[in-house]
């Protein structure tokens, strides 16, 4: 049996770890790079199971809307697990000061710590267990004020998760018209072709310049948004990133006309988000087992944007320009997602009787109805 003053010390060591990583978690506004953490192992462990269980499902609707559920559970378990450990950990101190509580209708012992731990933390406040001694006092106090802050921390918590992943998602929605559903770099490039389109396009690479600094700043302090999966099974935001470095890669390589300076700037920090939160998740950079743009799927984008009166610069130079480029980016979305489960997008519409997500109703698709393009620019597939 530990004696006495090892398990107050115990339970003083699960407080301060269970408190300073829901701290780093909720509070700290900053990636944490400590290798140990207990958010850390929780997600690893769960997103592991879940992800051995969700193969087991052949299809594929099925399989989409249980890892659409991970997300919003695993938030509500860590939770949970920041509980369990505080109300464990008040537990064991009790239990280590000599459990001096008065309880009605039964012994003083461990069961009744961990009991009186609980309703104090939820505070409760039943009133069948009091505490003895001033420390036993301390400990109750102290407990209750902790479980009230906890929970308004909670509060404050929840929302904010759920703002940054409905203002994440608001850019992606909007890029379904854009560059088609799933988002290829080709179809971008092609469907800003119009007279005026390359300042729209430039207006484009803009604001997804402030998108990805945004989410690189929100997915570094609170990964688990990285879980949160788009409404849409076909769309993603590994998808999308990847889609707008595709796209800037293009426009840098040479498109004449092109704004390649916003280009520049749009991949910088696109790439950097891409990069950084493949350390925050473990992934290191992987080389892809199929090349995602081959010889003749670029050259087929060079001839649709011809046509579309867009030059993209030929040649062996342009060619190794555009693998450099590649090999800054492609390894690290590639793995990162791999491990989320979110598939990278090809450079050009892999379907081309396929409507953008925009385009279709589940009435229309229930009964059978092929629905008709609206704008003339989606006429011309790749």
């Amino acid at each position: 049996m530990i004696p006495a003053p090892g398990v107050f010390a115990a339970g003083v060591a699960i407080f301060l770890i269970v408190i300073w990583d829901a701290f780093e978690a909720i509070i700290l506004p900053r990636r944490v790079t400590r290798k140990f953490r207990l958010t850390r192992l929780f997600f690893k462990a769960t997103w592991g199971l879940w992800r051995t269980v969700v193969c087991l499902v052949t299809a594929r609707k099925a399989r989409e809307a249980l890892l659409g559920f991970y997300g919003p559970l695993s938030l509500l378990l860590l939770v949970a697990v920041w509980a369990v450990g505080l109300v464990f950990g008040f537990g064991l101190m009790q239990y280590g000061a000599g459990s001096a509580v008065n309880a009605s209708g039964g012994h003083p012992g461990f069961e009744t710590d961990i009991y009186l731990s609980g309703t104090t933390f939820f505070t409760l406040g039943l009133g069948d267990v009091v505490p003895r001694t001033s420390l036993a006092r301390a400990l109750v106090v102290s407990e209750a004020g902790l479980g009230f802050g906890f929970l308004a921390a909670v509060i404050g918590y929840l929302p904010f998760i759920y703002g940054s992943f409905s203002k994440r998602e608001v850019n992606i929605s909007l890029l379904d018209s854009r560059a088609g559903t799933p988002p290829t770099a080709g179809e971008l490039l092609r469907r800003h072709s119009y007279k005026n389109g390359q300042d729209a396009l430039h207006d484009l690479l803009k604001d997804w310049e402030l998108w990805s600094a945004e989410l690189m700043e929100s997915h570094l302090s609170y990964p688990v948004l990285a879980y949160f999966r788009s409404q849409h099974d076909n769309q993603s935001w590994i998808a999308s990133l990847t889609a707008i470095l595709d796209t800037c890669v293009l426009v840098m390589v040479g498109v004449e006309g092109a704004c390649e300076r916003q280009a520049e700037l749009t991949f910088a920090i696109a790439r950097h988000a891409a990069v950084d939160l493949s350390q925050v998740f473990g992934t290191p950079p992987r080389a892809i087992p199929q090349d995602r743009l081959t010889s003749a799927e670029l050259r087929h984008i060079r001839d649709t944007l011809a046509k579309h009166g867009l030059k993209l610069h030929d040649g062996p130079e342009a060619d190794a320009r555009l693998g450099e480029l590649r090999q800054m980016y492609e390894p690290y979305v590639f793995s990162l997602g791999s491990y989320l489960m979110q598939p990278l997008p090809s450079w050009i519409p892999k379907d081309k009787g396929k409507k953008d997500n925009w385009q279709t109703t589940a009435w229309g698709q229930a009964a059978g109805i092929v629905e008709k393009e609206h704008a003339h620019a989606h006429d011309d597939h790749f």
